[in-house]
């Protein structure tokens, strides 16, 4: 199954994508992951989206698509994936398109701006290994430090108020209209945030009819 997980920044798409790729068995595609890696290790692509990032932009699609396009190649996504993160504009979904790149559903996760820019507020990161946390949902065990490899939590840029209202504004005016566009094509559900995680999940499940 080939899927793509649209919604505003925020919205829980990472953790849905980590909860289908379990149960589903197919690997998940988060650009936000790729370029992070990239920007970790200060490649090419890596130090040109950085710029792009650390001011709320979207980075440009021949960026992604070539980074996306080298990923789909890999032997563990002949029998499906889940994108996360991409496509964000209709010419992105375009030229996947355009590169043969297709999918069975597209999922829209709707909640409103309020509610993202809570979460928002409360994400922090391993800066070492990269383990995500919720100061509410999904704290760590001992405060500010990972669970998983025991380095400090941070706030990542992205994730702060300001740049949080830059971020929802371009998903708004940039991403929102894909709606429209995979709705055309007959391919888009429209998923309602729950209350809980596990609540989203299972409303994922039964729209794909599992």
């Amino acid at each position: 199954m080939k899927l793509i997980l649209l919604g505003a920044p925020g919205a829980g798409k990472g953790t849905q994508a980590e909860i289908l790729s379990a149960k589903l068995g197919i690997p998940t595609i988060s650009t936000g992951t790729i370029l992070r890696t990239a920007i970790k290790e200060g490649t090419p692509i890596g130090l040109k989206a950085k710029s792009y990032m650390d001011d709320g932009h979207l980075v440009p699609d021949e960026l992604i698509i070539g980074i996306v396009a080298e990923r789909l190649e890999q032997d563990d996504c002949a029998q499906g994936y889940i994108l996360d993160g991409v496509p964000r504009t209709i010419g992105q979904a375009e030229a996947l398109n355009a590169a043969g790149v297709f999918f069975d559903h597209v999922l829209s996760i709707e909640i409103a701006d309020q509610v993202i820019e809570q979460r928002m507020e409360g994400r922090r990161v391993c800066s070492q290994c990269g383990t995500p946390y919720h100061l509410t949902a999904r704290p760590p065990k001992q405060e500010g430090i990972c669970d998983a490899c025991g380095g400090p939590l941070m706030q990542r840029d992205d994730d702060k108020p300001e740049t949080v209202h830059k971020r929802l504004k371009v998903y708004h005016d940039e991403t929102e209209p894909l709606k429209g566009y995979y709705e055309a094509k007959g391919i888009l559900l429209h998923i309602e945030n729950q209350a809980t995680i596990e609540g989203t999940s299972k409303v994922i499940m039964e729209a794909l009819g599992f």
